[in-house]
């Protein structure tokens, strides 16, 4: 298979995106942990909760510093690989990102030197405050993100101007406070929470079966049970949420996730297993679950959710309604001055413009989608169908990883109220080889939100085709070359720093007053 431009910007920004969460799940979690444990170091006065959250926190900085430096490079991709998108919609899409540089980046960048530098230089509150601000930065960094992202999902709250051939901002609150954004953000940092749980877990088991720091080790391990019990709860809950929101929003992905080819009775069962054939549009030994997904998607057992043929012939009809739009916007264009227009194509463009999008899908089998056969615009009407047996697996494993995430948990906490934490070495081993797998849970969630929505850049409104800079094919491969190598890189890095710091354990430390005592009974003698 050979790939184009299209094919390799999107591979790029594939690759930089999935190394670059790899380390913000750990940053919003670690944050909130550290924020708890330093809690319990002021309420308690006790010294081992302040060598805890200084332990956790050094392991929080490097993964902190390596995150940022992934990070940047993804906001520069939207001007070299995806610039007619930055133009498109960069009233909408630069506001929020902006706004992240602003309130939430340098607000957690300004306290994390805080919190490394200020343990002697400021008050037990004064520093607690401090790692608070650090835990707010970061989820505010990933609220301002993920608001980005749910617009591209759910465009809410913009208006197309055929005057500036843009999208423009017409009500930033519905933005703001878009459904899809709000559930994907909490949905996302409580995966982070999860990821950071697991990470914590994993670490302690390792010392315990050392025995290493087991003061430590076992209240570290308490922490995260609990903390990760209620993250775990949160994430399928929200997941949830997300099945509903995508029934409203977004039917093809649903439908796709499901790989439900045909619109069933309501309420319509969910798929456990099954062999999703993309060529032959069906699903073969299919085993279902009555009712569940119309509960789901619907939250009633009477409303249908469509199949994905159903879906394709809605798009077929809005790619013509499309065209429409397309013919008008080419008049109004034309006119120059809006007292020019005649009303009749302002009507048509009003009636349809809605659906302009659909008929640039035509774009990539024709120049003018008027001039579109019958059977281009069938072929374009299929292309809204994204690749089924991807979506179909890892939403599966991903779901299958959450329910394992609260059973495991659960037992930790259960063992760790009881004080039987270290009697079992095969649980042990059980959480340090448990590690990678909330990674693997977040990764994939991304491929279901990201694939699911093609193919489209922004939801019904630009096709990704059409978003691309205008770069040859082999610039984009040597770029993405280039990238993959220095990530990787810098994946190696963080590894060798995490394992350095992590055989090395914590530093003996005392709280300033519990350092004071030898010295003033010395002057006492």
């Amino acid at each position: 298979m050979i790939l184009d431009t299209v094919d390799l910007s999107r591979l790029q920004f594939a690759v930089t995106a999935l190394y670059h969460f790899l380390f913000v799940p750990l940053t919003l979690g670690l944050s909130v942990l550290l924020a708890i444990m330093e809690t319990v170091y002021v309420m308690t006065g006790r010294p081992i909760w302040r060598q805890m959250t200084k332990f956790w926190g050094t392991l929080f900085g490097i993964n902190f510093v390596l995150g940022v430096a992934t990070g940047i490079v993804m906001e520069f991709q939207f001007g070299m690989n995806w610039s007619y998108y930055s133009h498109y919609v960069g009233d909408i899409f630069g506001a929020p990102l902006a706004i992240e540089g602003l309130m939430a980046f340098f607000l957690e960048a300004t306290f994390v030197g805080l919190f490394f530098f200020g343990w002697d230089r400021l008050s037990k509150v004064g520093h607690l405050v401090t790692t608070y601000a650090v835990a707010l930065g970061s989820n505010l960094s990933a609220l301002w993100i993920l608001i980005a992202n749910g617009w591209m999902q759910n465009p809410t709250g913009a208006a197309f101007n055929p005057q500036t051939m843009r999208m423009e901002v017409s009500d930033f609150y519905a933005v703001l406070f878009n459904p899809v954004a709000q559930a994907k953000f909490v949905h996302t940092v409580s995966a982070g929470y999860v990821t950071a749980s697991f990470f914590v877990l994993g670490v302690s088991a390792w010392y315990l079966l050392k025995g290493r720091h087991i003061d430590l080790a076992k209240r570290s391990m308490t922490v995260a049970a609990s903390f990760g019990l209620a993250a775990s709860l949160s994430v399928v809950v929200l997941g949830d949420e997300s099945g509903y929101l995508d029934g409203e929003h977004q039917k093809m992905k649903l439908a796709a996730i499901e790989a439900m080819w045909e619109t069933e009775p309501a309420p319509a069962g969910f798929t456990i297993i099954g062999l999703p054939d993309q060529t032959a549009r069906e699903t073969r030994f299919a085993v279902r679950v009555p009712w569940v997904l119309g509960l789901i998607a619907t939250r009633t057992l009477t409303t249908q959710i469509p199949g994905i043929e159903e879906l394709v012939g809605h798009a077929e009809t809005r790619i013509k309604s499309g065209i429409v739009a397309f013919d008008a916007l080419q008049q109004i264009r034309a006119a120059g001055s809006s007292a020019a227009i005649a009303p009749a194509v302002k009507q048509a463009f009003e009636d349809n413009g809605g659906n302009l999008g659909y008929a640039l899908l035509l774009k990539r089998y024709v120049d003018d989608p008027r001039k579109a056969t019958a059977a281009q615009v069938n072929q374009a009407a299929w292309d809204t169908v994204p690749n089924v047996p991807t979506l179909f697996w890892s939403f599966r494993v991903m779901v299958g990883l959450g329910f394992f995430f609260i059973a495991f948990t659960a037992l930790v906490f259960y063992l760790s109220a009881r004080r039987r934490l270290d009697r079992s070495r095969t649980l042990l081993w059980v959480a340090v080889l448990a590690i990678p797998l909330p990674w693997i849970a977040a990764e994939l969630g991304w491929v279901v939100a990201e694939v699911g929505r093609q193919p489209w850049i922004i939801e019904g409104v630009l096709p990704t085709a059409a978003a691309v800079s205008s770069l040859g094919a082999g610039t984009v491969l040597a770029t993405l070359a280039g990238f993959a190598a220095i990530y990787t890189v810098l994946i190696v890095v963080e590894m060798t720093l995490m394992l350095r710091a992590i055989r090395k354990g914590p530093e003996p430390d005392e709280a300033p007053e519990a350092r004071l005592i030898p010295s003033a009974f010395a002057a006492a003698e």
